[in-house]
């Protein structure tokens, strides 16, 4: 049992190694981007949320943050998610790009005075569609992050009828991640050329 865990968790090392390499080399990011965002934008599931959390991008991440603006304007309550000093995500009701500011690790992140204000305070289970970020993705909707766990911890606390979406880019898609049993399947995981369907919670 152990020699199985140490080879999954090697193998999970060498998948987020070349998928890092992937996304870094990816070229047009930002077209790419836009197009997989629009996809994501056109879900059904999307169209009639009421709540949904988009991630904010970093580094070579997909670029989400070009989308918020038309996100924000569509009358849905959008949220965003930063680490507190705990190592737990906490959920922010965004009204206005003006409210982010660069945190740690070069993140657009709530700005501080705006944290602690109650009423920006969403709580996970009011979530109908929830945008995860990953460094590599199946078709079946397994995800390897960065390692940490930090939105493990908080998937394993959405409503059953929320819809994990996962946006990447084509060259972050492996053949199978390896999954513990911590480790949540996304619903979908959408690119720029395709839109996979999960096996999601239904495991």
């Amino acid at each position: 049992m152990t020699d199985s865990v140490l080879s999954g968790a090697e193998l999970k090392a060498e998948i987020r190694k070349i998928a890092f390499a992937n996304r870094r080399d990816q070229n047009n990011k930002d077209d790419i981007s836009n197009k997989i965002m629009a996809t994501f934008m056109a879900q059904p599931e999307y169209q009639k949320a009421t709540t949904v959390m988009f991630y904010v991008d970093v580094r070579a991440e997909v670029r989400t943050r070009y989308a918020l603006p038309d996100a924000l304007q569509s009358g849905k309550r959008i949220v965003v998610p930063w680490c507190n000093d705990d190592g737990e995500l906490e959920l922010f009701h965004l009204e206005s790009m003006d409210e982010l500011e660069i945190g740690m690790y070069k993140i657009l992140e709530p700005k501080q005075a705006l944290r602690s204000l109650e009423h920006k305070h969403i709580p996970v289970n009011q979530l109908d569609v929830i945008m995860v970020p990953g460094v590599g993705f199946d078709r079946n909707g397994g995800r390897t992050g960065m390692g940490k766990g930090y939105y493990d911890k908080c998937l394993q606390h959405t409503r059953n009828d929320a819809t994990l979406t996962a946006v990447c880019f084509d060259c972050q898609i492996f053949e199978e991640i390896p999954v513990q049993d911590h480790d949540v399947y996304m619903d979908k995981v959408i690119t720029e050329s395709n839109v996979y369907i999960g096996i999601g919670r239904n495991t």
